[in-house]
């Protein structure tokens, strides 16, 4: 009897190292279809009692290419450590974002963050991406394929990846809107005007 209790103690904690396996595979999976984009890179400097200490401070945004965005920011004397430590950080700080089609944005949006406006416009299929610097890096890594995008402040990299990720954080899906007002998912889609069939922005 003491065997066989040993032996399901035995195979219990196999259970347990296999479940623990596979979890370990699944997180090594999902980190390997993370992809990064440097978004900035600046010199900075702290004044000390004994002159200055150089640093560098990257801007990294990361995402899946499927609907999942983060950004982070890091410093270090190095440049690959602080690109190291920018790309963690934007690890954590992920976020999934619906999007229609999987290729552009359910509804028009706008974000601020400080003295940085943006504004993004849903697009038909075959329009592309059209943005400029940290915005087109940012639909790059969330996987956009179609979408028009303007910035109407400031040209800070930091204040316009932080807007546009708060543009992002507004969207929602006909499912979610349809939750949120008791009513079915075809009405959202009825009464949903399309806003890709205007690939400008004013």
């Amino acid at each position: 009897m003491a065997r066989e209790g040993e032996r399901s103690e035995r195979g219990g904690g196999g259970d347990r190292d296999r479940g623990r396996g596979r979890r370990d595979r699944n997180e090594e999976r999902e980190q390997s279809e993370i992809v990064d984009k440097l978004v900035a890179i600046n010199r900075v400097a702290k004044v000390v009692k004994g002159g200055k200490n150089f640093a560098f401070a990257a801007l990294v945004v990361v995402g899946d290419q499927k609907g999942r965005i983060g950004f982070g920011h890091g410093k270090a004397r190095e440049v690959p450590e602080a690109i190291r430590k920018a790309t963690e950080e934007a690890k954590k700080s992920m976020v999934r974002v619906p999007l229609r089609e999987g290729r552009t944005l359910h509804h028009d949006t706008h974000g601020r963050w400080g003295a940085g406006k943006v504004i993004m416009r849903s697009a038909p299929a075959g329009t592309g991406v059209i943005a400029g610097g940290p915005m087109r890096a940012v639909f790059d890594v969330l996987g956009i394929r179609d979408v028009v995008a303007k910035s109407t402040g400031s040209s800070n990299p930091y204040n316009m990846v932080r807007a546009t990720v708060d543009a992002l954080k507004h969207q929602s899906s006909p499912r979610q809107i349809a939750s949120k007002r008791g009513l079915k998912v075809q009405d959202i889609i009825a009464r949903r005007t399309d806003g890709s069939g205007n690939a400008e922005v004013a």
